[in-house]
């Protein structure tokens, strides 16, 4: 069965989505490796601030750490071979180093993470998230259409189950289609509930 070892630099967490900002390499990378995983791909992540054990113990990690420093990483192993340093590789490498068929061409670009950031930011409310990523946007060279495309499509989304429950509301107090439009709401809040 192939094994990938992938050996990260120092970081919180390898998923890219914590602290401040999302970086986009991360989480394709990690899409990339739930990719490996799901094709039947022993994965296997070590990161030097909370496993430096495992880098010491690794001849070929570190050799290339005494030689080239943090900029070796990251490093994958494939079966106990190094096939990269200092670079995240795609999809297709990891799928020809495993023996895999090439996958389906991954649409998730650095621009298309940013998008997905943006409406994530309108989806929470949060002012700096929208900020931060509307200026990585820009710089990708994502329009200004596609941006608000993903601003509307988020706040759609966020406002449609806000309707429902005013619809449903609405039904309950003007409407008369429920039982418990008949029940006085004092009778109501005694009988427990999602909020009692």
């Amino acid at each position: 069965m192939t094994v990938v070892h992938v050996f990260d630099p120092p970081m919180c967490c390898t998923t890219g989505v914590c602290g401040p900002s999302v970086d986009p390499r991360l989480v394709r990378f990690a899409a990339d490796l739930d990719w490996l995983h799901s094709q039947g791909i022993t994965v296997e992540r070590f990161n030097l601030s909370q496993q430096p054990g495992a880098f010491a113990a690794d001849d070929a990690v570190r050799s290339a750490l005494e030689k080239t420093g943090e900029a070796a990483l990251p490093l994958v192993k494939v079966d106990g071979e190094v096939k990269s340093g200092g670079v995240y590789p795609s999809r297709d490498e990891l799928a020809e180093w495993a023996g895999l068929e090439a996958p389906t061409p991954s649409i998730f670009s650095d621009a298309v993470a940013e998008l997905v950031a943006i409406g994530a930011a309108i989806a929470s409310n949060c002012d700096p998230c929208f900020k931060y990523h509307y200026d990585r946007a820009r710089k990708l060279g994502v329009s200004r259409e596609d941006m608000w495309a993903a601003v509307t499509l988020a706040q759609n989304v966020k406002d449609t189950p806000a309707k429902a429950v005013l619809d449903l509301a609405d039904r309950y107090l003007h409407q008369g289609d429920s039982p418990a439009a008949a029940t006085p709401p004092s009778a109501a809040a005694t009988k427990g509930g999602c909020c009692s």
